[in-house]
């Protein structure tokens, strides 16, 4: 559509109530505001704006695409050796105005970060589509890996431009990099495929991208949460046809706040201590002659603990153990939610919640006793997570509070999540960012759709 046109829609009632869906009704003026400087930016060639030679490949008309982050709710790194998991979608998002180009080439800005260029096919029109060395690791890399992917599914891949902007903190657990890649995905399939991808295969799509171009070994978890909105429970015992199941999650009905911490710790030099998760978690497994834990059960692995300690490592078995009892722990999230959506009267959602946030410590627990990813073994001097685990337990235990703490996606650096009273909230955010600084803290809240195209 036209600028004119797009600007319309956003100041239309109908597109107040869709920002006001994805980022709540005290959000959409300054969600208007966003959007309307990427398309500012876009138009306007120049040193400010965007590239004139850009520009001059767009077909004009403006298209909207939004991805948001993800907040894992339960199954802390369990996706990877096809567990189970709850997580869901949130209000941070990479947001992106699009226009498809005339050549075969994608240009991506996004504020804060270097200009992405990637040239998709050569000067005879020729695909190039094939992993590059030297962009293993950069953004390059995901555009290039999802153009291929989708182009392997039958989806032509053209390039496009687009003017970017990301409210997912980078280095956070938040999914910042999942977002992207289903963000790209969208758009490749909106503009190209007809839109016909559901979620999941958008998901699938980036995270094949992740591991065979970008070069790192992630699960499934973090694409899917963020492909397809809302608060979902996901086993990955098929790991081609995963069960995605939505579940409702609406915690401030029972007086919860949902909130992460960013302790600030660097994510430097981390990959080793991340790899070595799935990597011992599936030396365990192979111990019995499988692939992954998923294929095992908790008894099996304890009969064999004396044998499996010495073939894999005391932690490989930890790491074992943390699994299924995780597993289990997800399940019970996803019933102690139910209970609290059909609760009949106050006590019966209290009797939910107190289940569920007990839950919650237990995962939290069980990550930093077996799973042993609240910080680097290598770095032991940075406990960034440790510190803000421990000062939140000591505020629960001196407010007299029920809440709960755990360390929040991959770990080792980054961020924890919290449950605490609506009505202790800013008491607990002066507290713990008199400690990791100011905006340290961040309120999350539920957002029911995923990756989509806006404004059609």
């Amino acid at each position: 559509m036209t600028e004119k046109e797009l600007l319309a829609k956003i100041d239309s009632s109908q597109g107040a109530e869709l920002l006001a869906e994805l980022y709540g009704e005290d959000e959409v003026n300054a969600a208007r505001r966003r959007y309307k400087a990427l398309i500012a930016a876009m138009l306007k060639d120049g040193s400010d704006g965007f590239p004139a030679a850009e520009l001059s490949q767009a077909d004009g008309n403006l298209r909207v695409f939004s991805a948001p982050g993800r907040t894992e709710l339960g199954g802390n790194h369990t996706d990877h050796n096809r567990g189970k998991v709850l997580a869901a979608s949130i209000q941070l998002d990479s947001v992106a105005i699009v226009q498809a180009r005339k050549d075969n080439a994608v240009f991506f800005r996004s504020a804060g970060y270097p200009d992405v260029k990637v040239k998709l096919a050569d000067s005879s029109g020729t695909p190039d589509l094939k992993p590059k060395p030297k962009e293993q690791g950069m953004t390059e890399s995901l555009v290039r890996g999802i153009a291929a992917e989708l182009n392997r599914r039958g989806c032509g891949a053209g390039g496009f431009s687009a003017n970017a902007v990301s409210t997912v903190l980078a280095g956070s657990g938040l999914s910042s990099s999942a977002a992207v890649e289903v963000l790209f995905g969208r758009i490749f399939d909106c503009l190209y495929g007809e839109g016909k991808r559901s979620s999941l295969e958008i998901a699938q799509i980036g995270q094949i991208a992740e591991n065979t171009f970008f070069g790192k070994p992630c699960g499934l978890m973090d694409q899917t949460a963020c492909a397809t909105g809302g608060a979902v429970a996901i086993n990955f015992a098929d790991v081609a046809h995963p069960e995605v199941r939505q579940i409702n999650f609406d915690l401030a009905a029972a007086g919860y706040a949902l909130c992460v911490v960013n302790t600030r710790g660097s994510h430097a030099d981390l990959t080793p201590d991340y790899a070595a998760i799935p990597a011992e978690m599936k030396a365990a497994a192979a111990f019995f002659g499988k692939t992954v834990l998923g294929e095992l059960d908790r008894a099996t692995i304890l009969a064999a603990a004396a044998d499996l300690r010495k073939a894999a490592g005391d932690r490989a078995l930890l790491r074992a153990i943390h699994f299924f009892d995780e597993n289990e722990r997800v399940d019970a999230m996803a019933a102690a939610l139910a209970a609290m959506d059909q609760a009949a009267n106050a006590g019966e959602k209290q009797r939910a919640i107190s289940c569920y946030l007990e839950l919650v410590n237990e995962s939290g627990d069980s990550s930093w006793e077996l799973l042993q990813n609240v910080y680097s073994p290598r770095h032991p001097e940075a406990q960034g997570i440790s510190a803000a685990l421990a000062l939140s337990k000591n505020f629960f235990r001196k407010q007299k509070l029920q809440g709960a703490a755990r360390v929040h996606g991959g770990g080792f650096a980054g961020t924890i999540q919290v449950y605490i009273p609506l009505d202790a909230m800013t008491a607990y955010s002066a507290n713990i960012e008199a400690v990791f600084g100011p905006g340290s803290v961040t309120v999350l809240r539920i957002r029911p759709r995923g990756a989509i195209e806006l404004f059609v």
